[in-house]
This record gives C-alpha cells, structure tokens and sequence, in this order.
C-alpha cells in the first residue's frame, strides 16, 4: 500500500517537473518567436484562435501564453478582443497534454524512450550554450513527463483495488468528483496535472469514466482559480483577461457538467468502440477537447459584447497617475514581455517627467508640483522594484541589452526628477518675475519648443537604421540645439551683469542662476531618455 502511494506522489512529482522543465526549456529556445508569433497573427478571429491553440500546444503551457497575451495588450499591441481568442485558443491548446498522455504516455515503453530523454536532455542542459542548454531543459523535461506518467500508472494499478474515487451519474456523485478535480488543480497550480492524473487514474481502473469526465472539468474550473490569483494587483488589463478566461471555463464546464449524464453513454459508447488497451485514457482526452471547442462555438457569438463589457471594469486603479499602467507581475517569466512592458512605463514616465519640468518654467503652483513629484517619485520606485524581480529570471543576451537601455532611460528621468526639485527648493517669488533684467522670452520659448519634442509616439524618433548605428558618444552628445545652448549663455550673462550691477541682490542672482542651470540639466537629461528609450523600442519593431 505504502508503495503505491509512494509511485503515485513520486510519478506526480516527476509529471509536475517535466511540465515545468519542458515549458521553460521551450520558452527559453524559443526567444522572443512566441512573441513573434502572437504579435503577427491575431488579426481576426480565425489566426488569434489557431495562433493560440498552436503556440500553447507548442510550448505546453497556456500561461506562458496568457502572460504574453496580457503583455500585448498593455502595450497597445493587441486589443481585448483579439486577446480573448488568443486565450480562448490557449484553452484548447491545452488539451494537447491530454493527447499527449494518452497517446503516448501509457503507451510508450520506458526504457526504450523517457530514460534515453532524460539523458541525452541531461548532457545538453549541463555543456551546452544557452540556446543548446534550453533545449536540453526540453528535451528532458518531455523525458520526465512521460517517466512520471508511467510512474502514475504504476500506483494507479495497485491502489485501483483498495481505493475508489466515489463514481457514479448523480449529481451528487458528480459534484464531487468535479470538486476533486477542482481542487487537485488549485493545489497543483497546474490543469494539464489534474487531467493527467484523472486520464491515468482511469485507465488504472481507480475511477470509472464518467467520473474521470467530471474531473476533468473540475480542472478547467480549477484553472480559472490560478488565473484570478495571477491577476491580484496586476493592472487593469491583466484582470479584463483574466476574467475573459474565468468566463470562458465557467460557461463551458457548466455546459459540460450539465450534460454529462447524458455524454456518459455517449463516452462509453466511443471507449468500446475505440477498442484498444488505452480506449479510456483516448476518450477522455477526446472529451477534454469536446469540451474546450464547445466553449469556443458558445463564445463566437457573444465575444464582442463581452469585449465591450470588460472593457468598462477594473479602470479605476489604473486613472491614478502614480499607479503603474504596464508593470504586471505575471509578464516577469517571459523576459522579452516584461521588457516590454517596462518600457511602456518608462514612456508613460518620460511624458510625466516632461510635464514637471514644463512646470519649472510656468506660474507656480506649489500643490500640482509636489503632487507631481510624489507621483514621479512612486513610479521610480515601482520601476526599480519591477527591475529587481525580473533581473532574477534567465533571459538571452537581445533581452538583457534591452535591460540595460532601458535601466539608462530611468536614471535620466531620475535625473530629471531631482533637477526641477531642486529648482522648487528656490523662494517662490524668484518665478514670479524675469530671470534678469534682460528679456528671457527667447529662451523660455526655445526651452518650450524643445519640451514639445519630447512626445509618446509609437512610432521611433530616429529611423531604425539610424538607431542601430548609433553608439554612446553620440547619443550623449548634442542633445541641445545650439540656438537653446547660445540663449542659454546669453542669459545666464544678462543675470550675472544684473548682480554686478546692483539690480538684482548676490543672494537672488546664485538663485536665478542655480533655476536655470537645473533647467538646463533636466532638459539634457530628458532629451537623453527620450532617445534611449527610441533605441530600445526599436528592438521590438
């Protein structure tokens, strides 16, 4: 008895890993062509739909896809209405492990197939490269999953005897096979693991088939508990997908739940028919994807009101301007995204910044200009914690070069950010007048016109092949048009000449000079990110 119990947790444990190596390997290998992937092909329903199913089915993992999903969307990349087929793909996509195990998980013969896996999976992840490493991860993670399974099978069919999972058509019996298979998932944090274990089960005669069925769509509710636990704090449009996929799996395991005494003769019916040692884990594996494509003709007509309805809730965290738009946690896994999803920030900041130091130069409003701050302050913060988290995850080269771009656009808006705080500091009457006796109105319209170049625009600022030609020196240089640099110089003489000659007292002059040399400094340093931050972003194109 003990034994049995120890091969299933054990075959439990090794299925969990494979899944885990199997989906990370991929998703390393793969580099940003998941991305790629979705990003180019979701402009109607048909391609978002396959785009999803394939690329899960693929990478063996639907939030890998959900976290690439919700990434697009934040980015403007993709609108809800086309992430909600690229989720409702996912869904289907999915079931392919059910495929998998049934086809060749109880059918394959160990030693000949999972064991060679894992070695050969084993001496690639250990001495290759970085590409070679993430396929050997692959490579014996589908050796571990299928080693696991086995394993499964092994304890299955020796407790099938001692042990049964309550069975039956009732309601009852129903609910609670389906709470089993709820609850397995949440545990597990994986649907694919709940089904595994409900197809294995069942083909070691531990749990009939209707009862199996039941399971599984316990488990497709169960996913949708994982995914509501995902979108806690994450932005607003992490939560409308979120939601679009808790609404999908509700809605079609309700279907499925109430139509399965029906289905029941109907799964018996297909397992005689199908005639074969393994006719049981096949159907069931059938039924799983009946279940999901239903979902899928149930959703078609009433997608877009459904669009539309979540496109009006969860709004209200994100109109706060010191709560960040774009940094969501459940982009960190996927490198690429959560690059992506910091520049966004990082543009949403740039504009911010800009704004401020507009305000250095304009009638003082003391309230908006700290509330200003704080706000800046407290997304500098969020940045840098979100830089912490994903410096944790591995990522390829392209994407930690990203980073490091990315990390130089912040510390110049942190730059821009203490400059014009400094130039607050200074007495509130120094703005309400002339910098000097001498007319400003040139460099205060220079200074302006400049301000106004720095925009949020999709589109780059340097074309592409300029971007990549550029190296560090110039893009640290001349950032300032040389008509700002002389009306600058001409200025900061004019307030010198008026402290030498009396009109303005040493004290106020420092003043005036310490104003505008912030300025000037903020300026650069806001020209500079905005640059830097074209350069990034022009990966993504």
């Amino acid at each position: 008895m003990t034994l049995q119990w120890t091969s299933l947790f054990g075959g439990l444990g090794l299925f969990l890993l494979g899944m885990h190596m199997l989906s990370d390997g991929l998703r390393l290998a793969a580099g940003s062509a998941l991305e790629q992937v979705l990003a180019r092909a979701t402009d109607t329903r048909g391609r978002a739909l396959t785009s999803g199913a394939v690329t899960t089915a693929l990478v063996q993992s639907s939030s890998a896809v959900t976290v690439a999903t919700i990434g697009f969307v934040n980015a403007s990349l993709l609108s809800l209405a086309g992430a909600m087929w690229v989720l409702f793909g996912a869904n289907l996509g999915t079931t392919a492990t059910g495929w998998i195990v049934a086809l060749a998980g109880v059918k394959l013969d160990i030693a000949a197939t999972a064991l060679p896996l894992i070695a050969i999976g084993a001496l690639l992840k250990l001495g290759g490269q970085h590409k070679v490493s993430a396929w050997g991860g692959t490579v014996a993670g589908f050796g571990l999953l299928f080693y696991g399974i086995t394993v499964m099978q092994d304890g299955f069919t020796g407790l099938s005897t001692q042990f049964q999972v309550p069975s039956g058509t009732g309601v009852g019996a129903m609910a609670l096979q389906l709470l089993v298979g709820l609850l397995m998932t949440v545990v597990m944090q994986s649907s694919s693991a709940s089904i595994a274990i409900a197809l294995t089960a069942a083909q070691g005669g531990m749990i009939d088939i209707t009862g199996a069925a039941a399971v599984v769509i316990g488990a497709n509710v169960g996913t949708t508990v994982t995914a509501v636990l995902a979108s806690l704090g994450a932005t607003s449009n992490a939560k409308r997908v979120a939601s679009a996929h808790v609404i999908f799996n509700v809605i079609t395991a309700s279907v499925a739940f109430v139509l399965l005494p029906w289905l029941s003769p109907v799964l018996v019916s297909v397992r005689d028919w199908i005639s074969d040692t393994d006719s049981t884990a096949l159907t069931l594996a059938f039924f799983n994807t009946l279940v999901k494509a239903t979902g899928i003709v149930l959703m078609w007509p009433i997608a877009d009101r459904l669009a539309r309805f979540l496109k009006g809730r969860f709004g209200m965290a994100d109109q706060d301007p010191a709560t960040p738009v774009f940094l969501d946690q459940t982009t960190l896994p996927v490198p690429g995204l959560a690059a992506r999803a910091l520049a966004s920030e990082l543009e949403r900041m740039l504009i911010m910044a800009r704004d401020y130091l507009l305000m250095s130069a304009q009638k003082p409003d003391k309230q908006a200009q700290q509330q200003m701050l704080n706000d800046l302050r407290h997304l500098l913060k969020a940045s840098e914690t979100f830089v912490d988290h994903m410096s944790r995850q591995a990522m390829d080269a392209q994407t930690g070069e990203k980073l490091a771009e990315l990390l130089r656009v912040r510390r110049y808006l942190e730059n821009v950010t203490d400059h014009v705080a400094e130039v607050f500091t200074l007495p509130q009457d120094l703005f309400e007048r002339p910098y000097s006796a001498v007319s400003d109105a040139a460099y205060i319209q220079t200074f302006e016109h400049l301000l106004e170049t720095v925009v949020a625009a999709k589109t780059p600022v340097m074309s592409k092949t300029q971007a990549l030609e550029l190296e560090q020196p110039p893009l640290e240089q001349g950032v300032l048009s040389d008509a700002f640099e002389a009306q600058y110089q001409d200025l900061k003489l004019g307030v010198l000449h008026a402290g030498a000659n009396g009109q303005w007292p040493l004290e106020a002059m420092e003043q005036a000079l310490q104003r505008i040399s912030a300025q000037r400094r903020a300026l650069q340093q806001l020209l500079k990110a905005q640059r830097w931050l074209a350069r990034a972003q022009i990966s993504d194109s």
